[in-house]
């Protein structure tokens, strides 16, 4: 699937690629040197997601939606809970012990916000806005991502910004969140 569309088509193509990053890091041998690098990149995308959906999907939820502040308030708590499991993951080596657990610690936390957006979010939200106002949406979303360094390929970027995002050691998380939302240090 690709972006583009309503809010809903953009965020969804957003959980496939994430979906698709957890199966590239499960395909790569255990402690390779790689899986730590599809692991920083699945935590900038992972961010950038949350960053634009807390900035635009959230907003809107609670303006449009019956009961929407209780539906945002446990969707940015999910966020917060796996903002702290990537926190936990970005000193870890690959051959750590806690590496892979997390990692599939990780997939368990994103997969069930996945589905709790997708099966309940998602329809509330279409049933409660008019398609423009969804495609308005979709725009701001994908808008908000592209403040975002691109995702680095085939290896780690040597260019500003992305190269201070993904330099090694800890803090991606945090520094992905500045530069992505523009609070620079």
């Amino acid at each position: 699937m690709g972006h583009g569309g309503n809010v809903i088509e953009e965020l969804t193509a957003d959980h496939r690629e994430v979906d698709a990053l957890f199966a590239r890091i499960e395909m790569q041998p255990v402690a390779d040197k790689r899986r730590r690098e599809l692991v920083d990149e699945l935590t900038v995308e992972l961010v950038r997601h949350a960053v634009a959906e807390e900035e635009y999907l959230y907003p809107a939820v609670r303006r449009h939606v019956d009961g929407g502040d209780g539906l945002a308030d446990k969707e940015i708590e999910d966020h917060a809970r796996v903002e702290r499991m990537l926190k936990e993951l970005e000193g870890l080596d690959p051959d750590h012990i806690d590496f892979n657990h997390l990692v599939a610690k990780l997939k368990l936390e994103v997969a069930e916000h996945v589905r709790d957006e997708e099966n309940r979010l998602f329809p509330l939200l279409e049933d409660a806005c008019t398609p423009e106002t969804l495609a308005d949406l979709g725009e701001k979303i994908r808008r908000a991502k592209k403040t975002a360094p691109t995702r680095p390929h085939p290896a780690a970027p040597d260019t500003p910004p992305a190269n201070k995002l993904l330099a090694p050691g800890a803090g991606l998380v945090d520094r992905a969140r500045d530069l992505i939302t523009g609070r620079h240090h």
